[in-house]
């Protein structure tokens, strides 16, 4: 009797096809991408609030382009409980201490030494930061610039009341994103005008770039995961981190060369055979 082939791993690929995000299709994305995985994987598609229902058929979770959690919180945490409950495969992995867990991690690093815009949340430690025209607001709950401000000094005593961080607004040469799959780059792109944040281009790190963005990769908890390092390139020419996306990072794969592309879904697929078990 002829054997049959062995079962292929299943992934419950969670995306919101229909979120607008300015500047970026995540549909296109979404698509393009799990059209590569179902080479290697049994696939399909769900929206975020059908995640929890849906999960326990599958071998694994993955967390993509599903847009901010903000609008739908509630059913977000109970998603999170009940697949650590039932110890479900979730990628990226529900440990993560950036983005995943909220801006306080900004706080933390910038109060331990490490290279961030310098970060406070409350108005008697507006001392620490460098004196500035502007500075930014932005809640410690937000997600792709939601509730975002920029805002004069004489504005900051009102705001700054633990709940929203405040940065002095850094007068930067671009900013330049740093792509992982676990703990190993793959590649970089940047936004030379600063002015449009989404044209990107291909970005060639050096050494000491790629020692920066490390750095954050293997200070968060996430062994199995996607992870995107946001730098600023300071006036003095240091980088600076302006987030570290751990949830659902867009990966802008629509302005990668063929070989790039190849070779991070290889990873991408790599990555997810392992977190399985396959």
């Amino acid at each position: 009797m002829p054997s049959l082939p062995p079962a292929r791993p299943r992934i419950l690929y969670v995306t919101d096809l229909a979120y607008q995000a300015r500047g970026r299709r995540y549909c296109d994305e979404d698509i393009d991408l799990t059209s590569r995985l179902r080479a290697d994987f049994d696939l399909a598609l769900c929206h975020p609030l059908d995640a929890a229902g849906l999960m326990d058929a599958f071998d694994a979770v993955v967390v993509r382009n599903s847009g901010p959690v903000l609008g739908y919180q509630t059913e977000y945490d109970a998603f999170r409980e009940r697949a650590t409950d039932a110890g479900t495969r979730v990628y990226n992995q529900l440990s993560g201490r950036a983005d995943m867990a909220g801006k306080q991690y900004l706080l933390d690093l910038s109060a331990v030494g490490f290279p961030v815009i310098p970060t406070v949340d409350r108005i008697e430690d507006l001392h620490r930061l460098p004196r500035a025209d502007r500075y930014v607001v932005k809640p410690k709950l937000g997600a792709d610039s939601i509730g975002l401000q920029i805002v004069p000094a004489d504005r900051l005593p009102a705001l700054a009341d633990g709940s929203v961080l405040v940065q002095p607004c850094v007068d930067f040469s671009y900013e330049v994103s740093f792509y992982f799959v676990d703990h190993d780059f793959q590649y970089a792109l940047y936004a030379p005008d600063t002015g449009q944040r989404w044209r990107l281009e291909t970005y060639e790190p050096t050494a000491a770039d790629l020692e920066f963005a490390q750095r954050f990769v293997d200070w968060n908890t996430i062994d199995h995961g996607i992870q995107r390092v946001d730098a600023c390139r300071a006036p003095d020419g240091e980088l600076l981190l302006v987030e570290l996306e751990d949830l659902n990072p867009y990966l802008s794969l629509e302005v990668l060369d063929d070989t790039r592309r190849d070779a991070f879904v290889a990873a991408l697929k790599a990555s997810l055979r392992r977190f399985v078990g396959a």
